[in-house]
């Protein structure tokens, strides 16, 4: 009798299981790529076509390490060599929201794919405005959809400006963006925070809780050479391309006296996968808009307050503190390995 019991809860276990496993692999989470590829865009994009935890809905795209004319051609033959014409890929903003347009040819090459030629795309572009298609899409899927945007937030910031709503509608956001320990174009930003600090403040703003990867954890989380080999171990359409533009890339940073190249944006979709990847703290985080040395800087609080300073006669005096809201999860750290290892199984299609 208590064998038969056993082996009816083990038949239990495994019949429960089972259903949740399948489960899971029946219902991927819905995400949202918000995109100027862009070399390491382009290997996000990969990372997540290639990742069964994903349902890409929709590629949308930013103006910022090339034009928003190279950066819709580029998605589309992205997609089109995955064989992912499934996706709707959109153009969105053409320029930033107060600034001129910087773009990045000098890390991407001159097509922003490390100068490979993809054959030409057999998706066509959809004929929604990005921001648009964002509303849209949340709406649609209320409390289901990732937006996961690795370029400058012009899109995003149109979208929940024009719907406020869709901040709490929205199952998560996670952008690659900013930094709490210098920038990379400089001492102070980031370069997609750089490129429409206007944009970044607003979706900072808008209510919901962002999850920031910024570059100085990308700048530790490296491809080197050891995985570009794994990389180039295996061939087909997308390991292949991926291998070219990731030695391209490996090259230029080299040659900028790096050890690796900065793996910026894969590592926002791998946190959006996996956020055990990461070592996230909440912090409050507002954007400087007007410095003339730190235009475009994240500043995170990370004591969760600001003196109250009231005024008394001729001067101020301290008179407690204001407590903030948090409005983001900071990755302070990556673990690198791991991440890399996934990175390079899921584009090798395993």
């Amino acid at each position: 009798m208590k064998r038969l019991r056993i082996t009816s809860t083990l038949t239990l276990l495994f019949v429960v299981t089972f259903v949740a496993s399948a489960f899971t692999q029946t219902t991927p989470r819905r995400v949202i790529i918000d995109t100027d590829p862009g070399t390491d865009d382009a290997m996000a994009i990969i990372l997540a076509l290639n990742s069964p935890e994903f349902k890409v809905e929709a590629l949308t795209v930013v103006p910022g390490n090339v034009d928003g004319r190279q950066g819709l051609e580029n998605a589309l033959k992205i997609v089109s060599l995955a064989g992912r014409c499934d996706v709707t890929v959109a153009g969105g903003a053409q320029h930033p929201l107060n600034q001129k347009l910087i773009t990045a040819q000098f890390w991407h090459g001159k097509n922003g794919l490390a100068d490979v030629e993809l054959p030409p795309s057999k998706c066509k572009a959809d004929p929604r405005f990005g921001p648009d298609l964002i509303i849209e899409l949340v709406h649609k899927y209320p409390h289901e959809i990732t937006l996961i945007p690795v370029g400058p937030l012009t899109n995003i910031a149109l979208a929940v400006s024009k719907d406020p709503s869709i901040a709490g509608l929205v199952k998560n956001i996670v952008i690659m963006g900013g930094s709490i320990g210098g920038g990379n174009v400089n001492g102070a930003a980031e370069a997609n925070i750089y490129n429409d600090p206007e944009a970044a403040q607003i979706v900072f703003s808008a209510g919901w809780m962002v999850t920031m990867v910024g570059s100085d954890v990308g700048e530790r989380t490296l491809i080197t050479r050891k995985y570009l080999a794994q990389l180039q171990s295996s061939h087909g359409p997308q390991s292949d391309f991926i291998a070219k533009i990731a030695d391209f890339y490996l090259t230029r940073s080299e040659k900028s006296g790096y050890s690796g190249a900065a793996m910026y944006d894969p590592l926002a979709v791998g946190i959006a996968l996996d956020p055990t990847l990461g070592t996230l703290k909440e912090m409050h985080v507002d954007v400087e808009t007007k410095g003339e040395f730190t235009r475009g800087e994240t500043v995170a609080n990370r004591m969760g307050s600001n003196e109250n300073n009231v005024l008394h006669g001729d001067h101020y005096e301290i008179e407690g503190v204001i407590e903030l809201k948090p409005n983001a999860r900071i990755c302070l750290a990556s673990d690198a390995d791991r991440f890399l290892q996934l990175f390079v199984e899921r584009v090798k299609g395993k």
